[in-house]
C-alpha cells in the first residue's frame, strides 16, 4: 500500500465518521447519539473512531468547524465583492440563504447546535474570528465608513448570527418562499436595519 493510498483511506474513514455523526446528531440529538452508533453507521471500528476523535465532544466541534468552513468557502466564492458595504453584505446574505437551502442537513445542524453548549467557546471563537473573518472585516469597514452601527464587534457578530438563524428557520418552515424574491429581500432588510448606523 502506498503512502498516498493509506492517507486517503484514513481520510475516507474520518469523513465517514463525520458524515455519520452529522446525520445522527440531527436526527436523534447529541446526547442520544453514542460513539458506538456513530462508528457503526460509519462502518468503522469504535477504536478507529477514537483514533480520529478522542471524544464525542471533539466530533461535534470538529464537525461544526468543517461545516462553517464549507459554508464560508461557498458564500465567498459565490459572492462578488464590489466595495459597497450594503451591496456586499446583501450578496453574502443571499449566498448564505442559498447555501442553507441547498444543504438541508447541514443547515439543520446549524439550527440545532449553533447556540448549544456542545459547541465550546474556543470553537465558536475560531469560527467567528478565523473562518468567518471576512464578515468581521466587512463590519469593521462599515463602521469606519459610518454605515454600520458602532456597537461592539462581538455583539454585532452574535446579532448577525441570530438574524441568519432566524431567516433560515423561516425558509426551512416555508421552503416555497426560499425562491421568492420579496421574502429574500425582506430577510436581508430585516438584518440590515438591525446593524446599520
Amino acid at each position: 500500500m502506498t503512502i498516498e493510498h493509506a492517507v486517503k483511506k484514513q481520510t475516507d474513514k474520518k469523513n465517514a465518521i463525520l458524515d455519520s455523526a452529522l446525520a445522527l446528531f440531527v436526527s436523534q440529538g447529541f446526547h442520544a447519539t453514542s460513539t458506538a452508533s456513530i462508528a457503526k453507521a460509519a462502518g468503522v471500528a469504535t477504536g478507529t473512531l477514537f483514533h480520529h476523535f478522542p471524544s464525542k465532544d471533539s466530533i461535534i466541534n470538529h464537525l461544526f468547524l468543517n461545516i462553517k468552513q464549507e459554508f464560508a468557502n461557498t458564500i465567498t466564492s459565490n459572492s462578488q465583492v464590489i466595495g459597497d458595504i450594503e451591496l456586499d453584505a446583501n450578496a453574502l446574505w443571499q449566498s448564505a440563504i442559498d447555501w442553507a437551502i441547498a444543504q438541508p442537513l447541514k443547515q439543520k445542524f446549524f439550527l440545532q447546535f449553533s447556540l448549544s453548549a456542545e459547541i465550546n467557546a474556543a470553537t465558536r471563537q475560531q469560527a467567528m474570528n478565523g473562518i468567518l473573518r471576512f464578515i468581521v472585516e466587512l463590519i469593521e469597514k462599515g463602521q469606519q465608513q459610518n454605515i454600520v452601527a458602532h456597537y461592539p464587534i462581538d455583539l454585532l457578530l452574535e446579532n448577525c448570527h441570530g438574524q441568519y438563524l432566524a431567516a433560515i428557520r423561516f425558509f426551512t418552515d416555508h421552503p416555497e418562499l426560499g425562491k421568492d424574491a420579496s421574502h429574500r429581500h425582506a430577510s436581508f432588510q430585516l438584518f440590515w436595519k438591525a446593524i446599520k448606523a
